[in-house]
């Protein structure tokens, strides 16, 4: 469906006001971006509310930046013929790294969210914090040294990180499973060591911005994003803002009866005698091989470990069904690194139970997908936060100050 055509559009609407040209340049830019088959200035016009003379002065600006060009012409019946107008990917580029109990993963991604570079490790193991983040900077220096031709392409850095954090301060605190890491200053050495500008966010919320930025959720102004790694939460959009809530920590699901991590889960299957003892944990990247093999046992009909995967589904149906009634969303997302492996058989339980709830389906259809963009969408999010912030139209910037 092109912008404009009739159901609500997740385009933003410009204003005519003076004094907001960054605002509007950005509404264009999303507009663009959103519809990768392009827009013509007609259609971006109707789309944006914005006149065609802003319209035409600002795609002139992109255009002469190199972020967008002339993609062809499309006929319209009668008259001639228009312009249409996309987004160059290899103009910008942002880096993303997700510093996960188990994994650390570095991305290179265009402007369009698609990655263009990535590496992965298991996270070392001790207190040994400013090694850890040295290695990670030292990552982040290759990886774009060997995939951009141009450094000053790069907008920036985006770190997702387990909770909880200080988004202000950028510092990641006490997270779990991390032990020795305390207070730490993870987004200002990062920043350092690599010379590029970085922001920290919660890696729930990096996830839901990867969905709206490049992912299955792009048309969803109202989207859930259940993240299951070494532990879980929720990433969420409402009329297309991230809630972020006070402190930058929202998305905690303990509450809702859907807290799980890697750990409790195979220790679970460890005291029940599902797995063996060579599958005890001894960090979290052990956790991961357990959390295999219980699928692997689930597949082929053992009872008790299905056991367990069934009633970790049923919670997290759950919450989720309270989440998606509380905020009305139209869209549920789920991923993370450890849901690759049991995305089948949770789902096969979850979805149904979205789909029954009387509170849910109340109103309007509800969409429950697994992420398109695999392990590593917190990794892609971080990159999509530095992209978010400073591509998308923010609507606090028109606020007088």
């Amino acid at each position: 469906m092109r912008a404009g055509s009739g159901a609500q559009s997740p385009i933003r609407r410009g204003t005519n006001l003076p004094r907001v040209g960054d605002f509007n340049e950005s509404v264009v830019l999303d507009a663009i971006r959103r519809q990768r088959s392009g827009l013509s200035r007609v259609e971006l016009a109707q789309a944006t509310g914005l006149s065609p003379q802003t319209v035409s002065n600002i795609t002139r600006r992109l255009l002469d930046q190199g972020v967008v060009r002339e993609s062809g012409r499309q006929s319209s019946g009668s008259g001639k013929p228009r312009t249409l107008l996309e987004i160059v990917p290899a103009s910008l580029y942002a880096v993303g790294v997700h510093l996960d109990p188990a994994v650390i993963t570095c991305v290179v991604v265009d402007l369009l969210g698609t990655v263009v570079a990535q590496q992965s490790h298991t996270t070392p193991s001790g207190g040994d914090t400013d090694k850890i983040a040295a290695d990670m900077a030292a990552t982040v220096s290759a990886l774009v040294a060997d995939s951009v031709t141009d450094r000053d392409r790069v907008l920036g850095l985006g770190i997702a990180a387990p909770g909880p954090i200080d988004a202000v301060g950028g510092w990641v605190v006490d997270p779990p499973e991390l032990p020795g890491w305390g207070r730490y200053p993870l987004r200002d050495r990062l920043s350092e060591a690599t010379g590029l500008p970085a922001v920290l966010d919660k890696d729930v919320t990096a996830a839901v911005v990867a969905e709206r930025w490049t992912g299955t959720a792009t048309a969803s102004r109202n989207l859930l994003f259940f993240y299951f790694g070494t532990g879980t939460g929720m990433g969420l959009v409402v009329d297309d803002t991230v809630l972020r809530g006070v402190s930058g920590n929202a998305g905690e699901v303990g509450g809702l009866g859907a807290g799980c991590s890697t750990r409790i889960l195979v220790e679970e299957a460890v005291a029940l005698g599902v797995l063996g003892a060579e599958y005890t944990v001894a960090n979290p990247a052990d956790a991961h091989r357990g959390l295999e093999r219980l699928a692997e046992l689930s597949a082929a009909g053992d009872g008790a470990a299905d056991g367990i995967l069934e009633r970790l589904a049923i919670r997290i149906g759950r919450g989720v069904c309270a989440a998606a009634t509380l905020l009305d969303v139209d869209t549920v997302v789920f991923g993370g690194p450890a849901w690759q492996v049991l995305a089948h058989r949770l789902l096969e339980t979850v979805e149904p139970m979205v789909a029954s709830s009387p509170f849910v389906r109340a109103t309007h259809p509800t969409a429950v997908v697994s992420t398109t963009l695999g392990a590593n969408v917190a990794a892609v999010g971080a990159a999509s936060l530095v992209l978010d912030g400073a591509l998308s139209a923010q609507p606090g910037t028109l606020l007088l100050k």
